[in-house]
Formats: structure tokens, sequence, C-alpha cells
């Protein structure tokens, strides 16, 4: 029993040391945490106010922060990731960051509210924390570090093996000529219309999944959003919500859209909702009912600058 138990002891060590300090996935987690660490660099060079935008993958796809800038003449970092990454993991990241007199525009995917604590806690952070990033790991819950040492499987090591012999070898990374790139601002950029038309099958074969509004109420997404938006009422920070891009042909319902808006209007905090509640057609978008093409995402982000503008003049009028 003892010898089992021994070797038991030693696999555990072997597997939470290699996932630790060996393994990795420069091609796939590497290129995610990149884009957080030069989202967080622009942020920390920014000494002055200035507009993040924090969400899912939305946020780069759909908006446009070098459009948005000049309109609300402040800069403006696009801090969106992909629709998995923790939003604990995000918000502790960027509250180092923030100072009062910024504002935070929070357009956040549906399923962000609605994500489980169990799932928030085994999404792709995980691994880039337990890797890269372990300071900010040792800040969160107990129980974020041990799902982050229990996060990889055996699929994992060998992406893992694969990845990494690929990046030793020069791997040259198609992703971007096929779907375009990101600019200084954290916009992605490049994926055309025309690029669009090659998806226009798949877009039209996609049924939008919306949450409920009792999903949306009692999502673990929610109380971490709550919880944010009170640290930001605290600190000076304003915090504004708003509507994620979405086909106008699947319309989030009428009760989930004021679950979404009660979270923000309940904590103080200003809510964004464009006349057409940010749907646009199919033939709008690029890949997924989450990501406008360029040209749609240009026009959305003077639309969104625009009401982004009238809502901090409005507030700016109230406090004098």
């Amino acid at each position: 029993m003892g010898r089992i138990l021994l070797a038991c002891a030693a696999s555990l060590a072997l597997y939470i040391g290699a996932f630790t300090w060996l393994l990795d996935r420069p091609l796939t987690l590497g290129a995610l945490g990149a884009r957080i660490e030069a989202s967080l660099a622009r942020g920390e060079a920014i000494q002055q106010p200035k507009l993040v935008i924090l969400a899912g993958s939305n946020g780069p796809y759909s908006h446009r922060c070098e459009i948005i800038e000049p309109i609300i003449d402040r800069p403006c970092i696009n801090a969106g990731v992909a629709v998995g990454v923790g939003l604990d993991y995000l918000f502790t990241r960027w509250k180092k960051l923030l100072n009062p007199g910024d504002i935070v525009y929070l357009p956040l995917e549906e399923a962000q509210y609605a994500r489980p604590r169990a799932t928030g806690d085994l999404g792709p952070d995980a691994s880039i924390m337990l890797r890269h990033d372990r300071a900010t790991l040792w800040a969160l819950p107990l129980r974020r570090q041990i799902a982050a040492l229990f996060a990889a499987d055996l699929p994992a090591v060998i992406m893992s093996l694969i990845e990494t012999a690929l990046t030793d070898d020069g791997f040259h990374d198609p992703r971007a000529a096929a779907n375009g790139g990101y600019n200084a601002w954290g916009d992605h950029v490049g994926h055309t219309a025309m690029l669009a038309a090659l998806n226009q099958s798949t877009l039209a074969a996609i049924t939008p999944v919306h949450p409920t509004a009792a999903q949306i109420r009692t999502g673990y997404g929610t109380v971490l959003i709550t919880d944010f938006l009170h640290w930001a009422d605290l600190n000076g920070v304003r915090a504004i919500g708003g509507l994620p891009t979405g086909f106008a042909d699947s319309p989030i319902a009428d009760d989930s859209l004021a679950a979404i808006r009660s979270i923000y209007r309940d904590q103080g905090a200003g809510f964004l909702d464009l006349p057409n509640h940010s749907r646009y057609p199919r033939t709008a978008f690029f890949d997924t009912g989450d990501h406008l093409n360029e040209a749609a995402q240009i026009s959305h982000s003077v639309t969104v600058a625009a009401a982004l503008s009238r809502l901090t003049e409005q507030k700016h009028a109230r406090s004098r």
C-alpha cells in the first residue's frame, strides 16, 4: 500500500511539475496570453483618463478603439479576449491599472453572465496563469489555484509537444493571413467583408443560444461583474454596460435584456443600449455571431462612440 501511495504521489508531482514549468501551448494559449499582455502594457503606459473595453472576442472583432478614441477624445484600449477567459482573472489584472476618471465599457457576451463557476475556473486562463502568471493565480481564491493545477489533460500534453516542436521549427502561423490580425489599440483588423464572404454559409447555419433571464441573474459571471461594478464605484472608475453584437434575426429576449440592464443599474453604473440593441444582419458578420466584419465593425464603433460621448456628457452635466 505504501508503494502505491508513493507512486501516486510521484505521478501527481510529475504531472503538476510538467504543466507548471515545462509544457506550454505557444500557438494557442501563448497567442491568447500575448494579446492579454499587449493590452495591459498599453493600459499601463497611458497615464491620462482612458477608456478600456472589456469583453470576449466581441470586443476586438466588433469594436474599434482606433475609431472610438478620437470621437470620445480619450485614449482607448481594446482589452477584449476570448469569451472563455475568466472574468475574475481579467478584472484582477485590470484593477491595478484603472484610475479615478477612467471608463470601462463592458459589451460582454451573454454567455459570460450565465457561465457557471466551475466552467470559469477551468478556462484557458487557468493554464496561462499556472505557466506564466502565478502572481495573479496566488491572488485568486484557493479553489482557482487548485483548478489551475488540474486544468490540463493528456490531449493537452500531446498538443503542447506538437505546438512547441512547430514553434522551434520556425512554423509560420497562417491565421493572420486568413483572418486578419491586431493593431496597436488591440482591435482586430483585416477581417474584411471579402474574407467574410467565404464564411456566409457557416453564418447562415448558426443557431444562436441565448441564456434565459434566470440563468443571467443567477450565473457566476453575474456575481463577478457585480463585484467589479461595486469596486469601480468605490474607486472612481466609471463602468458602463453594453450589449454584444449579434444577429438581427435572433434577438435577446426582452426579459433577458432587462436582466442584463438591471445588473448595471442596480449598482449605479451606466448602460448603453443602442436603438438596434447592437443587432445586425448576418451579412454584416465575419465568422461567428459575435464578430462583425471590418466594415460593420467600423460603423458600429462610430455609433458606440457617439453614444458613449452622450452618456459621459450627461454624467458630467449632472455632477456640476
